[in-house]
């Protein structure tokens, strides 16, 4: 029997956050609905972040209460901070995600805090999440470099990492956010966080800024990682970083571990169907 590997789908969080029209709610809703029939166990919809940040998302509340939830799926929403926690808890989000920068100036571009305020600011929000018990996902960013400090040291990312699962954190995802890793940079990474961390409790999550993704998912594999972060379309990219754009195409990353021998329980066709979809959203397709 074909060993399983899961793929987190971004589409509709990660993917539109970083379009610069205001994608309509209805279509939002659409993408999910679509999502929700390729064979995911995750999906993460959306994020209460303030709308002044990332106004592609200020309609996240909408989103939560219109999309029709499958059986199996859980749906996932990003959240910085207690507001963005009640507001989610309300929208009946399955599992809630909280985020972390492993280099001190990407967390004062994004979130105007250090990496220390960042862990005190996340603290009671997953103990929040825990007493209601929800699970929750912690992300990493700029796990080989950052667009700000430039290379971020391995063992950097191993100490966020560990302080996140000490919060409570079930798994953590590893995000080379601008794209700059390598098959040698992110083995090196995950030496370091797999000496404080199972493989099982991680997910990688790559984008595809310089064509090296899928190869970084190869050694994570070698590694032990059996979770991956994906973009149907490759949609997607982070607001806050310089060229950071171009999440991995969760088709791309399915067909590749389908020809390794590994199962998704997603189908292919329907992928590319919602992949057609999500790229007649985006701006340079827009009528």
């Amino acid at each position: 029997m074909a060993e399983h590997v899961e793929i987190v789908e971004m589409a509709a969080r990660d993917g539109l956050q970083n379009e610069k029209r205001f994608v309509p709610t209805a279509d939002k809703i659409a993408l999910i609905n679509r999502l929700s029939d390729c064979g995911y166990a995750r999906i993460e919809a959306t994020s209460f972040v303030s709308p002044k940040w990332v106004p592609q998302l200020a309609d996240s509340r909408e989103v939560m209460a219109g999309i029709r939830r499958a059986d199996g799926v859980r749906y996932s929403v990003l959240v910085p901070n207690m507001k963005g926690y009640e507001a989610a808890a309300a929208a009946h989000a399955d599992e809630i995600a909280v985020f972390i920068s492993a280099s001190e100036g990407f967390s004062k571009a994004n979130i105007n805090c250090t990496i220390a305020e960042s862990i005190e600011r996340l603290s009671p929000v997953i103990g929040a999440a825990i007493n209601d018990g929800l699970a929750i996902r912690g992300y990493v960013s700029c796990v080989v470099e950052c667009p700000y400090d430039g290379p971020v040291t391995p063992q950097a990312v191993a100490s966020v990492t560990e302080q996140l699962f000490s919060l409570g954190c079930h798994e953590v995802s590893l995000g080379d956010t601008i794209g700059r890793g390598t098959p040698d940079k992110v083995a090196a990474m995950l030496d370091a966080v797999l000496a404080i961390a199972p493989a099982h409790s991680l997910a990688g999550h790559y984008h595809d800024t310089g064509g090296r993704a899928l190869d970084n998912i190869r050694v994570s594999l070698e590694k032990g990682l059996r979770v991956f972060d994906a973009s149907v379309g490759g949609l997607g990219g982070c607001p806050f970083a310089p060229g950071a754009k171009g999440n991995v195409d969760t088709v791309a990353v399915v067909e590749m571990l389908h020809e390794m021998g590994f199962e998704t329980g997603l189908d292919l066709d329907r992928l590319r169907s919602a992949g057609l979809f999500t790229q007649a959203l985006r701006q340079d397709k827009a009528a």
